[in-house]
């Protein structure tokens, strides 16, 4: 789905015992300044699910290497995917439904997310580079400088066809993007279960 547009998003909500509709689980992608976060945490509280920050799983020297301007490469990412992976197969395990802020920019990386948690519906937050550029120039006390944007940029693979989701352009309020969410996820077929 891009713009709220369904583009081969597959038929049937996740059900679980007794046909009952499931608790979507929700990873919310983008580069640096789309604002996951935030949005991420407004669908968790719509949604009444549990919220996690994928930054909060990684290792602090992973941390310190992102501050330090270095990207992380492959195989520094697979523990930390693996890991968020796991906290999001838990929540659907027991029914809940989660939302978690992860760049996942990678087609591999969502794979990843997705083994753990095959129901995952990927909501992939999108903006032009100078208002990206400009939100993260504003932004104090995050470890992601604004130099690893044009890294982050290079590196995001859009949403395929084939991949359970959404695409929302973050040019307007947090509230408003998380409610469009929430009524995308609400619809029959998409990521409510």
């Amino acid at each position: 789905m891009v713009d709220g547009t369904p583009d081969g998003a597959p038929d049937g909500a996740p059900t679980g015992p007794g046909g009952a509709r499931r608790a979507p689980c929700v990873v919310v992608l983008g580069v640096s300044g789309t604002g996951k976060t935030t949005v991420a945490r407004l669908l968790a509280e719509r949604l009444d699910a549990p919220f996690a920050d994928a930054d909060d799983f990684h290792r602090p020297a992973d941390i310190a290497r992102m501050a330090a301007g270095v990207p992380l490469d492959d195989a520094v990412r697979g523990p930390w995917l693996e890991s968020v992976g796991r906290w999001l197969h838990e929540r659907d395990a027991e029914g809940a439904g989660c939302v978690v802020a992860c760049s996942a920019l990678k087609r591999r990386y969502r794979d990843i997310l997705r083994a753990a948690c095959p129901g995952a519906y990927f909501l992939h937050l999108t903006a032009g580079h100078d208002l990206l550029a400009e939100r993260i120039g504003r932004r104090t006390g995050h470890f992601m400088p604004p130099s690893l944007l044009t890294s982050q940029l290079a590196t995001l693979e859009p949403l395929e066809p084939d991949e359970r989701g959404a695409t929302l352009f973050v040019g307007q309020a947090p509230e408003l993007i998380a409610d469009t969410a929430a009524d995308l996820l609400a619809r029959p077929g998409e990521g409510t279960g």
